[in-house]
C-alpha cells in the first residue's frame, strides 16, 4: 500500500505534529512517529475522524494526555496560521470580536507550537543587552505561577522542584517509652533489672521518657475534571512525600475511591505514574465526595487513621451529588484524625465565597483551609502541619461564618 501523502508532506507534517506534542510534554519518540505514519497508511485520509483516532491510538497512552492531544490536533491540522496565533499570545495587539471568541490554547501547547517556527539559515541572532536590576529571579516567578498557566518547560521545572520538597511534621508523643537518663519518669523495671548485676546491694535509679514520632499522613486527592490539571502536579508531590517518610497513605477519588499508596512507593516517578494511571478508572470524571468519603470511613479509616493521623483533603468542593452525605461523612472523618487540612485551588481567587453545597458542608469540620495552586502554596503547607495542638485555626472562624 502506498503512503497517503502529497509528495511526502503528510509524513513530514505527522513528524512535526509529534515534535510539537513531545515539546508539550507527551513521551513521543521516533518509533511512535513511524507507528503513526503506518497507522495513517492503514486507515487512509478519507475520514477526518479515522485520521484523528489513528494518531490518538499511537500518541496517547494515559488519560491525562487526552485533552492536550485533542486541542493540539484541532489546532495543528485546522489553522494554517498557527504560528501567527502563537506570536499573538505573547505580544499585545488589537483583536476583533470574532478573534476574542476564539479558543484559548493551553500555555504548554502554545509554547510547543511556537517552537516549531524555523529561523532562516543566514539570519544572525541579534545580541540583546538589558538591565536586570529591576527583574525577578526565575525561581521566584516559578513559585508564584499557577500550575494551570505553566508551559511545558515550567511544568518540568516545577516537577523537579517538587521532587526535592520535604514535608516536616512536628513529632508527637506516643504511649511508648524509651530509656533517658534525663527523663522525668522512673523506670522501675529497668532499675530492678540493673540491680541484679550488683547482687541487689546497689540500686541506681533508671529513668525513661516518652517516645516521639511523626503521625501518619493520609492524603485524599480529588481527580475529577475540575481538579485534573492540579491533580497531575500534586501526584508528583504525593510521590515525593511518600518516598521521604514512612506511614503515608494516598487515596484518589472522583466517582469512586482508589488506594494508590503501593504504586507511589516506587522510586521511579515514571513507573509510579504509569501504575497509578492503570489503576484509576475515573480520572477526569465527575465527583461524588459523600460516597467516596463513606467508602474511606467504612473500609480504610481504622487501618490508616491510628496514632493521631493528619489528613490532607485536596479538592475544590464541587460535588456532582449536590453534597449528599458529605456533612455526615466529613464529620466522622474529622472525629477520627488529629487534624483535617483542606487544600483548595479555588482559594487563589480573592473573591472566593463558600456558595456551593459541597463547600458549605465541608467547612464546619475543617481545621485548616489553605490554597494549593503553585509551588509557594505547597511550601506554606508546612506551617499548617506544624501548628500546635489546638484543633481550630484562628482564621477558620470567618469561613465558618460565611458558610453558615
Amino acid at each position: 500500500m502506498t503512503a497517503p501523502s502529497d509528495d511526502g508532506r503528510i509524513a513530514a507534517n505527522i513528524m512535526h505534529f509529534g515534535r510539537a506534542l513531545r515539546s508539550a510534554g507527551l513521551p513521543i519518540g521516533p518509533g511512535k512517529v513511524l507507528d503513526a505514519i503506518h497507522a495513517v497508511q492503514a486507515v487512509g485520509l478519507d475520514s477526518r475522524q479515522d485520521f484523528y483516532w489513528a494518531l490518538h491510538s499511537v500518541f496517547v497512552n494515559r488519560r491525562d494526555q487526552r485533552e492536550l492531544f485533542d486541542q493540539a490536533f484541532h489546532i495543528f491540522w485546522r489553522n494554517p496560521k498557527i504560528l501567527e496565533r502563537m506570536m499573538a499570545l505573547a505580544l499585545p495587539s488589537f483583536q476583533t470580536p470574532a478573534e476574542e471568541n476564539s479558543e484559548v490554547m493551553s500555555p504548554r501547547l502554545a509554547a510547543a507550537l511556537a517552537a516549531q517556527q524555523d529561523t532562516e539559515p543566514n539570519e544572525r541572532e541579534k545580541e540583546v543587552e538589558f538591565d536586570a536590576a529591576m527583574t525577578w529571579s526565575q525561581s521566584e516567578q516559578l513559585g508564584e505561577k499557577d500550575f494551570e498557566k505553566m508551559t511545558a518547560e515550567e511544568v518540568e521545572a516545577a516537577r523537579r522542584a517538587i521532587r526535592t520538597m520535604r514535608l516536616p511534621i512536628m513529632e508527637i508523643p506516643t504511649r511508648r517509652f524509651r530509656p533517658d537518663p534525663a527523663g522525668s519518669r522512673a523506670d522501675m523495671r529497668a532499675t530492678l533489672r540493673a540491680s541484679l548485676h550488683h547482687g541487689g546491694n546497689v540500686i541506681a535509679l533508671r529513668h525513661r521518657t516518652r517516645r516521639r514520632r511523626r503521625p501518619p499522613l493520609v492524603i485524599l486527592c480529588d481527580i475529577s475534571g475540575s481538579m485534573d490539571r492540579y491533580a497531575r502536579m500534586l501526584i508528583h508531590f504525593m510521590h515525593a512525600v511518600t518516598n521521604d517518610r514512612d506511614r503515608v497513605h494516598t487515596f484518589l477519588f472522583g466517582t469512586r475511591l482508589t488506594n494508590v499508596t503501593r504504586h507511589l512507593r516506587h522510586k521511579d516517578i515514571d513507573v509510579a505514574l504509569e501504575n497509578v494511571t492503570e489503576s484509576v478508572v475515573d480520572w477526569s470524571g465527575g465527583t461524588r465526595i459523600g460516597a467516596c468519603l463513606a467508602d474511606f470511613n467504612r473500609n480504610w479509616s481504622r487501618r490508616v487513621l491510628g496514632q493521631g493521623a493528619v489528613v490532607l483533603f485536596i479538592s475544590d468542593g464541587l460535588d456532582r451529588d449536590a453534597g449528599d452525605g458529605v456533612s455526615h461523612e466529613i464529620r466522622r472523618l474529622h472525629g477520627s484524625c488529629r487534624r483535617l487540612i483542606w487544600l483548595n485551588p479555588l482559594l487563589r481567587y480573592d473573591g472566593f465565597e463558600p456558595k456551593s453545597i459541597g463547600v458549605r458542608a465541608l467547612l464546619p469540620y475543617v481545621d485548616d483551609f489553605c490554597p494549593v495552586h503553585n509551588l509557594n502554596s505547597l511550601s506554606a503547607l508546612t506551617e499548617a502541619l506544624n501548628r500546635p495542638g489546638q484543633r481550630e485555626a484562628a482564621d477558620m472562624a470567618q469561613w465558618r461564618r460565611r458558610s453558615a
